[in-house]
């Protein structure tokens, strides 16, 4: 069993930054990837950012690339997403998530068993 707890939402005007973080405590957190999922009002939850167990690779949503950066530290069991250039676009519960194996894709939310309770992003247009 692993439990994730999100902080580190809030209301930000557009071309400002965020840090969101993920603290998970249970088992190993080493042996999971740990991604990032978003869902806006009326719309389908979306895959943000994934970054692999052991070896660190990441991986990003079209829609993000080259203003979030997703990182790990397993000592201190916790994933970040730094969010940079955030537009109204981006304005969405973020949910963090764990996956001990991945079969199709990291992008599919079906793919991971763990999931926190969210924190909201707002970014006023």
């Amino acid at each position: 069993q692993v439990q994730l707890v999100e902080s580190g939402g809030g209301l930000v005007q557009a071309g400002g930054s965020l840090r969101l973080s993920c603290a998970a405590s249970g088992r190993i957190f080493n042996s999971y990837h740990m991604g990032w999922f978003r869902q806006a009002p009326g719309k389908e939850r979306e895959f943000v950012a994934v970054i692999t167990r052991y070896n660190g690779f990441s991986y990003y949503g079209d829609s993000v690339k080259g203003r979030f950066t997703v990182s790990r530290d397993n000592a201190k069991n916790t994933v970040w997403l730094q969010m940079n250039s955030l537009k109204p676009e981006d304005t969405a519960v973020y949910y963090c998530a764990a996956a001990d194996t991945v079969s199709r894709s990291y992008q599919r939310s079906d793919e991971y068993r763990y999931w926190g309770q969210g924190t909201q992003v707002t970014v006023p247009s």
